[in-house]
């Protein structure tokens, strides 16, 4: 048997059984998943996905996003589209 290393890592408790739940649907563990991050770590030479600092003007976003400010609502995908787009959307064909 190959030796091994302990890592300690601390999470919320929510946030660990969200993520066991997700990985037992694909079939790993905890321990397949972070060895599987940890070998893309090593093949990447870096992590495995783009990290970046969001710019000024998506921090603003962000912020009043989660203060609910700025925000649109609208009462079908169609009406959304219209707004987008300035054309209603096509209607389905319904078969009989």
């Amino acid at each position: 048997m190959h030796k091994t290393e302990v890592i300690h890592a601390r999470v919320t408790p929510d946030l660990k059984h969200s993520v066991q739940a997700v990985l037992r649907r694909v079939g790993l563990s905890t321990t397949d998943a972070v060895s599987l991050f940890f070998r893309q770590i090593v093949l990447n030479n870096g992590l495995p996905f783009e990290v970046r600092i969001p710019n000024k003007e998506t921090r603003l976003a962000i912020k009043e996003a989660r203060a609910g400010k700025n925000m649109k609502s609208y009462a079908s995908v169609a009406e959304m589209r219209h707004a987008l787009e300035g054309k209603p959307a096509r209607k389905s064909k319904k078969k009989a």
